[in-house]
């Protein structure tokens, strides 16, 4: 559960802010205690006298140090045993007296070791969810409505539109709730208007809620990464890492841009990849099959086509029934 650096980077923040808040709102509860009971704070300040200031006076005063040792170890127990005295008499525990860290397994730094902590992975969750949400809007499988489609038998798809479009509707709902599902990526096709991208964006909201990392992106947007990192390299930022290691990438609009060398080569590299490391991706485009033959190599068309499971869609453009 991968996810880019521009989350990672909105979730961090937002830590450190709560680590902040927490800190705040600790001392200041802490300084209430002290004040109601002042005891409490001068004990604290004997207990952080260190074993050095102690050595130090003794060795001043040409006395024992193994003597003032074991007395500063007397004295502080003594210190401790009061303090935990008042502590109970106040209802309170020794914790209530220092800032506590909001996660007690990384200590608020979002990292256990060279892992991302639970507290920070879920703030990358809920970044994501945010970031789906000002792309898709309220998109989601419930808001589907098939009465849209037409009911009249279609001899293009042997069927309605309307019963073509609910076995792809159960279909996706499905793919949805089992993914990763072995890697099986999906290959939406068929003329505008038809629903490829809000059931991907139906898709990509289930998945993202169930905790995995979803990058969306129209090609378009996808070359101009990958322009952007090869002409304008900024090693602290890569636009096109997230391509590479989100659990489900889904492209939008394939077909649509300008073919070049340039792009021919970044889609294959990042098909490639994906299909290798078994990392899903979600592609729509308003290319029939044999129009993706056409416009692409060989080996771009054997993964589309023979990888890919083909979802086709038929009918009329079901933006104008919405207005």
């Amino acid at each position: 559960m991968a996810y880019s650096q521009a989350i990672v980077q909105r979730a961090m923040q937002r830590l450190q802010s709560e680590n902040e808040q927490n800190e705040q709102s600790s001392r200041a509860r802490i300084a209430v205690i002290y004040e109601k009971q002042p005891r409490l704070g001068e004990i604290e300040r004997e207990l952080r006298r260190t074993a050095a200031h102690v050595l130090a006076a003794t060795f001043r005063r040409q006395g024992d140090p193994v003597a003032a040792m074991q007395q500063l170890k007397k004295d502080n127990l003594a210190r401790q045993q009061e303090r935990d005295w008042i502590l109970q008499a106040e209802g309170l525990e020794p914790d209530d007296l220092t800032v506590q860290p909001l996660c007690p397994k990384c200590g608020g730094t979002g990292y256990v070791g060279a892992q991302m902590c639970e507290c920070l992975r879920e703030l990358c969750r809920q970044e994501q969810k945010k970031e789906l949400a000002a792309l898709f809007g309220t998109d989601s499988f419930e808001k589907f409505r098939l009465e849209l489609y037409s009911d009249q038998y279609d001899a293009k798809c042997h069927s309605s539109p309307r019963e073509l479009m609910r076995a792809t509707y159960r279909r996706a709902q499905s793919y949805a709730q089992c993914f990763p599902a072995e890697g099986q990526s999906l290959l939406f096709s068929g003329a505008t208007g038809l629903g490829k991208t809000y059931l991907s964006a139906c898709i990509a909201r289930v998945v993202a809620d169930r905790g995995f990392s979803v990058c969306y992106a129209p090609v378009g947007q996808l070359f101009s990464a990958f322009e952007d990192d090869k002409f304008r390299p900024r090693p602290d930022i890569s636009r096109t890492e997230a391509f590479f290691i989100s659990d489900l990438l889904v492209l939008d609009d394939l077909g649509t841009e300008m073919t070049t060398q340039f792009t021919i080569s970044v889609l294959y590299q990042l098909l490639n990849t994906r299909l290798m490391e078994k990392k899903p991706v979600i592609l729509s485009t308003n290319l029939a099959p044999s129009e993706l033959a056409a416009r692409y190599t060989p080996q771009i068309t054997s993964r589309l086509l023979g990888t890919y499971c083909l979802f086709q869609f038929y009918g009329d453009d079901i933006r104008f029934k919405l207005k």
